[in-house]
């Protein structure tokens, strides 16, 4: 049954629904096989050239991205001569398209689209920068900047220079996600409920910013009440000491009544486990080993009032993709390109207001934060 399920799963590269021409143009081709058509036709003229900037560890796997894809890469930068030596040293690319400076690599290489892979303090003069050197398309990591205020720029900037603007929250594209969904949306489940993340201490700017998106995928609503409580110990931050990310509880509710809760405190130190509450079952994923369990009410139990907790159950099992960061962030360029439902800025800066009402919440004893225009949009956070 599975198998129907996952035979549902979309994926990105579409089919051509017109022959490619030598003279078709790269930014007008409307899927991804299109692009690899067109580009085949003479790859010196059409191949579409793709920088990148902040080459540490999630810069060379946009590297491996982009050469997956069979993309130009016309230029690497990192400002950081050590880290930009390593990556000339090991990745075997012609030493011309190795930068120190962002700007310069953009006003000489001329890429069509960048991939923005430096910290969050970054990001938003990196986005200026470029759309004032033509770039078309920019992926942007997360989290997306560090305020609301540098997130509306980047939004406003591309927009007025029509650039399409991607943040890299790859949770519609992983099977893990898309998965669980279609098999909630089967009357057998009776409705998602509630959603639960319980992991290691891996930030909730860094990574909890994923799975707010991952919640508004997963229910197709908007969170708008957020409540949060923060560990109290300091853990040193790996990407350096300016940089603070926060540990501990943060609970999300939609309009409809649907709610998420993550723990990932710093007493916690292993794993990543979604458990997915229904009326009538219950998905649970442990995303590290790829291993997904869903129980289900048998029929005849179906409609018994939800007290009746204890009743039996099928139960279905599988080995799905564990988590990784190569093969998702391919699918949301590979959407970028094509323009086809990638995560917008729109759906970065709605991470971003989450995780503000969730500090707010914090510095107020765990008080309920309403997401909307009230939120503080100068606040900064000193996040990665």
């Amino acid at each position: 049954m599975i198998d129907r399920y996952r035979s549902e799963i979309p994926t990105i590269c579409l089919p051509k629904d017109r022959p490619p021409s030598r003279r078709h143009s790269l930014l007008s081709c409307s899927t991804l096989q299109q692009y690899r058509d067109c580009a085949n036709t003479d790859r010196r003229e059409l191949m579409l050239k793709i920088s990148i900037i902040g080459l540490g560890r999630m810069g060379l796997r946009h590297v491996q991205v982009a050469r997956n894809l069979g993309l130009d890469i016309v230029g690497l930068c990192d400002a950081n001569e050590q880290t930009l030596a390593g990556a000339a040293g090991t990745l075997e690319l012609p030493s011309g398209v190795f930068y120190s400076d962002a700007g310069v690599m953009l006003s000489t290489a001329r890429p069509d689209c960048l991939v923005i892979a430096t910290t969050a303090p970054s990001h938003a003069g990196l986005v200026e920068l470029a759309a004032r050197s033509g770039v078309s398309m920019i992926l942007c990591e997360k989290p997306m900047a560090v305020s609301l205020e540098e997130c509306d720029a980047m939004i406003g900037i591309c927009r007025s220079a029509g650039i399409r603007l991607a943040i890299n929250h790859q949770m519609r594209f992983m099977e893990q996600y898309q998965l669980p969904k279609r098999m909630l949306a089967q009357p057998r489940f009776g409705g998602l409920t509630s959603v639960g993340v319980q992991a290691g201490n891996f930030g909730i700017a860094m990574n909890g910013t994923h799975y707010f998106e991952m919640f508004r995928f997963m229910t197709d609503e908007s969170p708008i009440r957020v409540s949060a409580h923060f560990s109290k110990e300091a853990v040193p931050n790996p990407r350096g000491a300016q940089f603070k990310d926060a540990a501990g509880t943060v609970r999300i509710e939609t309009e409809s009544g649907q709610r998420f809760y993550m723990d990932c405190w710093t007493d916690q130190g292993h794993g990543v486990n979604a458990v997915y509450m229904a009326r009538n079952g219950r998905i649970t994923v442990d995303e590290l080993a790829g291993e997904l369990v869903a129980v289900v009410r048998e029929a005849e139990h179906s409609e018994l009032p939800t007290t009746r907790y204890g009743m039996p159950v099928e139960t279905e099992r599988l080995s799905i993709t564990p988590a990784d960061a190569v093969a998702p962030s391919a699918a949301v360029l590979s959407a970028l390109i094509a323009g086809v439902d990638y995560p917008t800025g729109e759906d970065g800066r709605l991470a971003m207001e989450v995780l503000i009402a969730a500090h707010l919440s914090h510095e107020n004893g765990g008080a309920v934060v309403s997401i909307g225009p009230e939120l503080p949009r100068t606040l900064k956070l000193p996040i990665a």
